[in-house]
């Protein structure tokens, strides 16, 4: 039996899974962490990780550290996405993640490898074959259009939920203003309006993954009581339920986000900026409803892992 172990370092949180794999292929989820890290807090133009935020992941990083080196024939991947990705000090904070994390080696992925393992994630466990996958992370957003079951196009934005609050809400996120919001949504508009091939997708659903899109569930399901309100994948809502959540959202003060079920107070200041691009999208393609994922990145990476032991003969059959 192989314990597989994926960190995935993104801009706003860091996220462990660990997979047991036997020989059959057979495959079950064993544990799952997260560590809310802010890595890509104050990093400005000059696109500088910053020591708080570096002194947090690392802090997150040894946590997860201490966890896996417990368990017997460790296989680990660890990537890193948006933050990292732009980082000048990239190299600095790579090493130092080394130096003081037992050897730990981050592997920077591309934007569109991160777009295509979100891909895997999905395609594996949600009964999807035509679609636009949409990942809104910290830093960056990832789109793929979905035909047929296949990826035919991919792209990783440079837009996230903390750089585009930092951006927009220079007025402050206690109360949230018209023009913040107006501007953000405009320039957001112009990204999609870039992306050539994305308006293939209209019409179709939009497959919403990442922190802030999950929210948008987990408020609506917990607003309806549902007793396992966090299990979101497979979960639909469509235009009017998104818009009723967003106008929620943006209609209340900080403190008052903070006390809406459903969102978690650590991302409050951060949510409507967030659910920002998924809103706009919605209304640039024409879509009806959104499904949600609880699957992305470290289960694209799983799949692909299970994939090459299948190739390897290792392994004869995946669940």
């Amino acid at each position: 039996m192989e314990n597989f172990v994926v960190i995935d370092l993104g801009s706003n949180s860091v996220r462990m899974s660990v997979t047991e794999i036997d020989s059959d292929g057979s495959f079950r989820a064993v544990q799952q962490h997260k560590e809310m890290v802010r890595l890509s807090e104050d990093m400005g133009t000059e696109k500088i990780l910053q020591e708080p935020a570096i002194e947090r992941t690392i802090a997150a990083l040894q946590k997860f550290a201490a966890i896996y080196q417990q368990l017997p024939n460790v296989t680990l991947r660890a990537v890193a996405t948006a933050a990292v990705r732009s980082a000048k000090n990239q190299k600095k904070f790579i090493k130092r993640v080394a130096d003081e994390v037992d050897g730990l080696k981050i592997e920077v992925i591309p934007g569109t490898m991160e777009a295509y393992y979100d891909y895997l994630g999905v395609i594996n466990t949600l009964p999807v074959t035509n679609c636009v996958i949409m990942d809104t992370g910290g830093a960056s957003c990832e789109l793929v259009l979905v035909q047929n079951g296949k990826a035919q196009n991919l792209i990783s934005l440079p837009i996230g939920a903390v750089n585009l609050t930092e951006t927009f809400y220079k007025n402050g996120v206690d109360q949230l203003k018209a023009e913040d919001l107006f501007w953000e949504t405009t320039f957001v508009n112009r990204l999609f309006n870039g992306v050539w091939w994305l308006h293939r997708g209209q019409n179709l659903p939009i497959v919403a993954l990442g922190g802030s899109n999950r929210t948008l569930a987990k408020i609506q399901r917990k607003g309806k009581n549902v007793l396992n309100f966090e299990d979101i994948h497979g979960f639909r809502m469509n235009v009017a339920e998104v818009n009723d959540v967003y106008a929620k959202v943006i209609s209340k003060d900080l403190a008052g986000r903070k006390k809406i079920p459903g969102l978690a107070k650590d991302r409050a200041d951060i949510i409507a900026g967030g659910m920002t691009p998924i809103v706009t999208i919605l209304r640039f393609l024409d879509s009806d409803r959104v499904v949600f994922s609880q699957n992305g990145v470290r289960e694209g990476i799983l799949y692909e892992h299970i994939s090459q032991l299948q190739e390897q003969g290792m392994c004869s059959k995946v669940n």
